[in-house]
């Protein structure tokens, strides 16, 4: 896995190898990319989509891993980038009549979510013009 750079006031959290299609992850994080941290956990809670629950805990890790590591306030947490990558196929076989074999893809699904302080750029912003640039 290629690590990215650590920005200033965001907080990132990786699920690999979902056994999920990325085409199904992405209909569900397409209505939480933007949102406040408890109206994403309200909208996911309200899905009857299977994969729902899976990003509900991906989120609440990154938001977990924002304050423990961070010491940010859930409160003011963003999510600002929602990446869904197509990951391996998982291929097994299913025996057939006549001793043959029917080969079965099971698509999967690497998630990232990015978790983003918007307080952060405001106190950025107040204290921009003391910087030493």
């Amino acid at each position: 896995m290629i690590r990215k750079k650590k920005l200033n006031g965001e907080v990132y959290a990786v699920h690999r190898d979902i056994c999920m299609s990325a085409h199904k992850a992405r209909r569900i994080s397409n209505w939480i990319r933007g949102c406040y941290y408890d109206d994403a956990l309200m909208i996911l809670e309200l899905m009857p989509y299977r994969g729902s629950y899976t990003i509900f805990k991906l989120i609440y890790s990154a938001v977990a891993n924002a304050k423990h590591n961070r010491g940010f306030d859930k409160g003011n947490l963003v999510i600002s980038k929602v990446e869904v990558n197509e990951g391996t196929t998982r291929k097994k076989l299913k025996p057939r009549a006549r001793g043959r074999s029917y080969l079965i893809k099971r698509p999967t699904c690497h998630i990232t979510i990015v978790v983003e302080d918007i307080t952060y750029d405001e106190e950025y912003e107040r204290y921009k013009k003391y910087a030493i640039l």
